[in-house]
Order: structure tokens, then sequence, then C-alpha cells
């Protein structure tokens, strides 16, 4: 009988213990998750300032990207016919603008025609930021007779030159790295044959490249120079119509008149002054001749 109290309470004191124990770690596992809570919370704004970081970074990035293909390449080219008085000073000026603007003078061809009128030719080039500017000043050399101006876009053609160059480069690089790498002898002729092509091909690329960047890096502008022909004789000014001019036209007209019958007397006095000096010289002989004659007597009538 006195075992039975002492079971009864040490039920009670276990239930206690496992009430006090469940309690407490309620407790703690609650102040774990609510720690848990404010570590995610202040995660968050760390973790949307690094999204926000690196969507910056790559804004900047497209943004770069964006503006090195908005980047034009441009050829620009034109033509030039100006006619001037005289072609020589007009060819020393066209250098002297080129120069000024930062550019040079390049092909020239100056020839005379059949009527011995200069022409001359150049090719010039310079820069696009003075392309319009050094037009404009060509133009006033002289009497502009004709102007070409035109603008070819090579951006994508430059693109793909460069997007080729690097191609190749990187493929001429494995290739000497495998060359490093061989030992046998039959490897080692292989991969030089393929070095000497692939380097072919991207010197020829590399050309291409430096022949658009030149073309694209100034501009070019054919100037042609020409003299005016000689101008013909300008007719006389008609006289105003009036009094006086019609007496001037009159004595014009009189004056003319005379020469012309002056002129007819002229022509008919020396055609027939040979016939006139024949008989003259005629008539001078039979006088001589008859003063040398004997004179006879005249006959005299018998009177019947």
């Amino acid at each position: 009988m006195q075992r039975r109290p002492f079971a009864a309470l040490a039920a009670v004191l276990i239930t206690a213990s496992l009430a006090l124990a469940g309690c407490s770690g309620g407790s703690s596992s609650g102040g774990s998750a609510d720690s848990k809570a404010a570590a995610g919370r202040q995660a968050a704004p760390a973790a949307a300032g690094t999204a926000g970081a690196g969507s910056t970074r790559s804004g900047t990035k497209t943004d770069s990207k964006t503006s090195s293909l908005a980047q034009s390449y441009i050829v620009r080219t034109a033509t030039l016919t100006v006619q001037a008085n005289n072609v020589a000073d007009a060819l020393a000026q066209a250098r002297t603008l080129v120069a000024g603007a930062g550019g040079y003078v390049g092909d020239e061809n100056t020839s005379l025609d059949s009527k011995g009128l200069q022409h001359s030719r150049l090719q010039l080039r310079v820069p696009p930021d003075t392309y319009d500017r050094v037009l404009g000043d060509l133009a006033g050399l002289g009497k502009l007779l004709g102007r070409t101006v035109s603008a070819q876009d090579v951006t994508e053609q430059v693109v793909d030159v460069q997007s080729r160059v690097k191609t190749q480069q990187a493929s001429v690089a494995r290739v000497r790295e495998l060359m490093n790498r061989a030992t046998k002898i039959s490897d080692i002729v292989s991969l030089e044959g393929q070095l000497s092509t692939r380097e072919a091909d991207l010197e020829s690329l590399q050309a291409q490249q430096a022949s658009l960047k030149e073309r694209t890096g100034m501009a070019t502008v054919t100037l042609v120079l020409t003299e005016p022909a000689a101008k013909p004789a300008s007719a006389k000014p008609k006289a105003a119509d009036g009094f006086w001019a019609s007496v001037g036209n009159a004595l014009t007209g009189g004056w003319h008149a005379f020469y012309v019958a002056l002129r007819g007397v002229l022509m008919a006095l020396a055609a027939v002054l040979p016939f006139a000096a024949l008989g003259l010289a005629g008539w001078f002989v039979y006088r001589a001749v008859r003063k040398r004659l004997p004179a006879h007597p005249e006959p005299h009538s018998d009177d019947t």
C-alpha cells in the first residue's frame, strides 16, 4: 500500500519534466525560426543589391556593345569639274587647301589639248571631318561645271573582316601550338603545310582590313580643272535707230557705192590701157614716117 503513493508521485514528476522539456524545445525552435526569417530578410536586400549591380554591369556591357555596333564605316568619294581661267594657279590653291585640311595630293595628270588649252586631273585624299568644307573650297576655285558625290556604307564588310581575322589568328596559334608539341616528322611536315596555308589566308584578310581602313579613314576627291575656250570676236553693236543713225548709214552706203564705182572705172581703164598705149605708139610711128617722106606736088587742072 505504501508503494502506490511513491509510484503516483514518480509519474507526476516525469510528466512535469516532459512538459517543461516540450516548452523549452518549442521556444528554442521558434527562436531559431525567427532568427532564420530575420537572416532571410537581411539577405534579401543584399541579394537585390547584387542583382542590381549585376544588371548595371550587364547594361553597361550592352550599351558599349550597342555603341560599338552603331559605329558606321562610310567610304566617301566625290568628283568636281571646275573651269578656271588659270589652271596652274588653281592647282596651287587646291594643294594648299588640301594640306590645310590635313589631307594630301595623290595622282596628278596635266595635259594640253589640240587648241592649246590646259587640263588637269587631281586625286585628293582628305579626312572625313573636313570633307564637306574641302568640297566647298574647291568648288570656289572657278566656275563649277559638275559635281558628283557618293557614300558607301561598308560597316558589315568591316565587321565581317575583323571577325574573320580574329578567327584566323586563333587558328594559326593553334597550329603553332600543335607544332610545338609534335614529335613525329610526318606530323610536323603536315602541320607546316597547314600553317603556311592559314598564314596566307590571314595575310589576305589583313590586307583587306588595311584597305577598308584606308578607304574609310580618308575620303577621295577627284578634281578636274579646265581652261575656258577662246571667246569668238564679238560682233559690232548695231547703231541706235534715229536721224543721225540714218545719216551715218546713208553716208556709209554712198561711200561704198563710190568705192565700187571708182573701182569699176579703174578696172576698165586698166583693161583698156594696153590697147591705148599700143595705138598711141602706132600714131607716133606714123607721124615720124610721114615727116621723112618727100612732099608730092598737088596736080594742076588745065584751063579750058
